[in-house]
């Protein structure tokens, strides 16, 4: 029947399937083509090449396809003389065309309907194998056809289901007419049902509901809760956060889950499993603080940290900055590894925003503690440079960084350590301070070189009568320059007859050198004493000259 039903649809025009045909008409549609064949015997009187001939009776022999009467290998199942089921399907120049396979498909239809209980379930599997006007043909796995009227097939476009596989349920079934009835929408309206009232059940559970996971994706997995697929996103798996399901589950793997809500509009039934067990955060609430050091194993590596497990379902974050004290640190991986076990101190717990924060480097020795406890300031030390920035570099010595100032790194005033050095540089620098409470090491260069004054101290002393330039002027005195790179003070008091206001920047000062520090790199100037020694000189002269009176030096003095 099914071929026929197939050439019928290839050798006439689409059907339009509608809602308004009448049900009835459809089924008396289809009792139609199917009140003509009936199951006859037969006999086989010959069999040909490609064909057998059967003696149906009234003295006439049907035709028989040859594959009729053969099994899956080719081989023969009948001979001639064996008597056989057969229908009549049709006729061709007079003869009549039978079917040995469509006997069989009576038979089996007829022994289904014998056995069909109605207390059973009615519903099963069929694939469509065809349609006519009143609806499609569908046939189950043992080859029994039925029908379903167009009505039935709960589908906008119904040729689209020809060749597939449906569930449906019986509808119908007359046993007169040998016609099963079936419908899907029948099934899918019961479906529907059952549905809403699993769903309606589990909403009202408050409690935990065993599935099996029946799909597993990379945003989630699907479990069977009692016949109906929840989404189990994978940020419900796991206290740790969103994790790949596949890393802890496998498709048919029994889990526990609770419903946490259903979208009636979409109908998505949201599952968790994480909710279905203890709240590990709310395990440790009582059972860590803050500066608590504890084991932890390494389960994830970025570039900016790393994620720890504490084996309860926490996970910890271990920022790169928490790694080790060394500023430098390009990348986690350089200190640890994944699977690694590590001790680390609780720095923050933050239980309602379920962020736990440990570091690694407070537990590990201070390098700055270890460095201060051998150097001291004064100490000569070799060091590389790191990092250059427009006030100075970073010199990297053994564990910890100094700080060299551009002022500190030559004794030419215009001089940076962008332009003297370069990163990777190797360089000698002398310890000028150790902040301990800041825990900052100031480094200088320039106190390993001989200073601008300390070589002007070779060719000049106190008492010396120098002659400089007015750099600055300030309230306290003023700032002069005596050679390149060398300058001096003179206080407002050491000033003499000169009047600070009357003075600017670029004059020439003529002025006694009253002392030079070295050490501090200072030199101080007076012009009172300036005045002072040129009196004592003007008395040496009278003292040397008895011919020359007073009244002849002051004479001299004032012209």
């Amino acid at each position: 029947m099914a071929k026929e039903v197939n050439n019928n649809v290839q050798n006439s025009e689409a059907v339009e399937f509608t809602e308004e045909e009448n049900f009835a008409a459809m089924l008396d549609e289809y009792e139609k083509e199917t009140d003509n064949e009936v199951a006859i015997d037969g006999v086989i009187v010959e069999i040909r090449d490609d064909i057998v001939l059967v003696d149906v009776g009234k003295k006439s022999e049907g035709r028989l396809y040859l594959s009729e009467i053969k099994d899956a290998d080719g081989n023969l199942t009948h001979k001639t003389g064996d008597t056989i089921k057969v229908v009549v399907t049709g006729f061709k120049n007079e003869k009549p065309i039978v079917s040995h396979k469509k006997a069989l498909k009576k038979e089996k239809l007829k022994a289904f309907m014998d056995n069909f209980n109605e207390n059973d379930n009615h519903l099963f599997d069929v694939k469509v194998v065809g349609k006519n006007k009143g609806g499609l043909i569908v046939e189950n796995s043992d080859g029994i056809e039925f029908f379903m009227p167009r009505s039935q097939v709960a589908a906008k476009d119904p040729h689209a289901l020809l060749g597939k596989n449906i569930k449906v349920s019986i509808l119908k079934i007359d046993k007169e007419k040998e016609s099963i009835v079936v419908s899907r929408k029948k099934f899918l309206d019961e479906e529907r049902k059952k549905r809403k009232d699993i769903i309606q059940e589990l909403m009202e559970k408050d409690g935990l509901i065993e599935g099996i996971v029946k799909k597993i994706t990379t945003y989630g997995m699907f479990v069977d809760v009692g016949g109906v697929d929840g989404l189990v996103h994978y940020s419900e798996i796991s206290y740790k956060g969103p994790v790949n399901p596949s890393s802890f589950y496998k498709e048919n793997d029994k889990v526990l889950v609770k419903v946490i809500s259903y979208d009636k509009e979409k109908r998505h039934l949201s599952l968790s499993i994480k909710s279905a067990q203890p709240d590990p955060w709310k395990e440790i609430e009582d059972q860590l603080e803050v500066k608590d050091v504890i084991q932890v194993t390494v389960s994830n590596i970025e570039p900016y940290g790393a994620f720890v497990d504490l084996g309860n379902d926490v996970e910890g974050f271990l920022h790169i900055s928490e790694i080790s004290w060394d500023k430098n640190i390009k990348h986690p991986k350089d200190y640890i590894s994944e699977g690694q076990q590590i001790n680390v101190e609780v720095i923050e717990i933050d239980i309602k925003d379920r962020r736990l924060r440990v570091s690694l480097k407070n537990i590990l020795p201070k390098p700055f503690e270890d460095f201060t406890k051998t150097h001291k300031v004064g100490d000569t030390i070799k060091g590389t440079v790191t990092t250059l920035t427009n006030f100075g570099a970073f010199i990297k010595i053994g564990a910890i960084e100094g700080l060299l100032h551009n002022e500190d790194s030559s004794w030419d005033r215009n001089a940076r350590c962008k332009d003297m050095f370069k990163e990777g540089d190797e360089i000698e620098v002398k310890i000028i301070k150790i902040d301990r409470e800041n825990e900052k090491i100031s480094l200088s260069q320039k106190e390993l070189q001989e200073s601008p004054i300390q070589k002007y101290a070779k060719k000049y002393s106190n008492g010396n009568i120098v002659k400089g330039k007015i750099l600055d002027i300030k309230d306290f005195g003023l700032f002069v320059e005596l050679e390149d790179g060398v300058d001096a003070l003179i206080r407002k008091e050491d000033l003499g007859n000169l009047n600070i206001g009357d003075l600017k920047i670029g004059d020439e000062l003529e002025a006694a050198i009253i002392f030079i520090d070295e050490k501090k790199n200072r030199i101080r100037l007076s012009v009172k004493r300036l005045s002072r020694i040129k009196e004592r000189e003007v008395l040496n002269e009278i003292n040397k000259d008895d011919k020359m009176t007073l009244g002849d030096i002051i004479k001299d003095q004032l012209k």
